[in-house]
């Protein structure tokens, strides 16, 4: 057998292994819960005949172990139970909601990874001038704060308090450059022959409109104008283009959440590439620095960017939580909460272990893709 495949064998049963140890876990949760699950639904008024009765209904007068077992068995085959809330089946509920978890993550992918890649290499190509400053300042900043604190901020840019938060924060960035600049060549470091006229004109027109909006002048023209919705009303109906519209801004959140962690790895391993004897013969033949980092650096470093990248994947499937609350999206995340202030248990484990499968599944992904992409990391030393 390959020993790729060997591995991957190997891993997977690992996986499965981790994913058992994680439905127990699950399971024993939901059971060390206080109270009586089938008194909390009925109420405080329902006598104990109903209440015994409600409880042969939902199997809990079986042992434990039982009950899990039969748990764990429906949900191999797809068969998670019915919510209690609902009376549904939780397979119906979390087809659509799986489904709009996974376009939002995807779509956050498709906008975070390569925005990643090519800022690690900006900043790995640039190290130490104001570009790479710049950047890491931004990422490090915007993975520094909590999921919803970035999502309100962004609301407030680019929805409510559009077009006045934008123009803000660009007017704040503009002068940051501005004053970079003035350093600079105050410091005698040249940094490009536009840089000082760029900055000041993104400066300049940033503080012209944050006097125009004090003035009151651009108020009544721009009232009532939004870029992006601050909820995201999502439907089976729903046409692609008012999806991706209405999941911008989540997806937006989700990118500059995970874009500091893959960005900064990807400039790590670059950078701790640049120093090998084959990049120095490479710069020694002629290459320009651009071509040298990814003709040659750059597949040498694909395994812990792959790494990196898969990991911050599953983030975005099992991370998004607290983005789908605050955007009222419906995805499995809202499910979840909305299932636990419902007291819905069976819907709020199958929400854990789809969570818990997504992210080991990548994770046993990652490894994979990391070995086939550097296959010396099968015999480490």
């Amino acid at each position: 057998m390959h020993p790729i495949a060997s591995m991957a064998l190997k891993r997977l049963g690992l996986g499965l292994l981790t994913l058992l140890v994680v439905s127990i876990i699950i399971f024993s949760a939901v059971e060390m819960l206080p109270g009586d699950l089938a008194q909390e639904i009925l109420g405080q008024s329902a006598t104990p005949e109903t209440v015994a009765a409600f409880r042969k209904e939902l199997g809990l007068d079986k042992p434990p172990v039982e009950r899990y077992f039969d748990w764990l068995g429906g949900a191999v085959q797809g068969d998670f139970g019915k919510s209690l809330a609902s009376k549904r089946e939780i397979s119906d509920l979390m087809s659509t909601r799986l489904g709009n978890t996974l376009f939002l993550a995807s779509f956050a992918a498709i906008l975070a990874v390569p925005i990643s890649i090519v800022l690690g290499l900006l900043a790995a190509l640039y190290r130490n001038t104001w570009f790479d400053r710049m950047i890491n300042v931004l990422t490090l900043s915007s993975i520094s704060f909590p999921e919803f604190f970035v999502a309100y901020i962004l609301i407030l840019m680019l929805a409510v308090g559009y077009p006045f938060g934008l123009i803000w924060v660009l007017g704040l960035i503009g002068i940051w450059f501005l004053m970079e600049g003035i350093g600079s060549f105050r410091d005698g470091r040249k940094i490009g022959k536009t840089f000082p006229v760029v900055p000041a004109i993104f400066a300049l027109i940033g503080a012209a409109f944050i006097a125009n909006v004090f003035i009151g002048y651009w108020k009544p023209q721009l009232a009532g104008v939004t870029a992006f919705p601050s909820i995201s009303n999502i439907s089976p109906g729903t046409s692609f283009g008012e999806r991706l519209e209405r999941s911008f801004l989540p997806a937006l959140t989700l990118t500059l959440v995970v874009t500091a962690h893959m960005m900064r790895m990807t400039r790590a391993a670059i950078i701790n590439l640049l120093a090998s004897p084959y990049i120095e013969m490479a710069r020694l033949k002629g290459m320009s620095p651009m071509r040298v980092i990814v003709t040659h650096a750059l597949p040498n470093a694909l395994a812990p960017i792959i790494n990196v990248v898969a990991i911050n994947l599953a983030y975005l499937i099992t991370g998004v939580v607290v983005v789908e609350v605050v955007f009222v999206y419906p995805g499995v995340g809202q499910l979840m909460v909305d299932s636990v202030t419902k007291r819905d248990v069976t819907v709020v484990q199958a929400c854990c272990l789809i969570f818990a499968a997504t992210y080991i599944l990548l994770n046993l992904l990652a490894d994979i893709l990391a070995i086939a992409t550097n296959p010396r990391l099968l015999h480490p030393k």
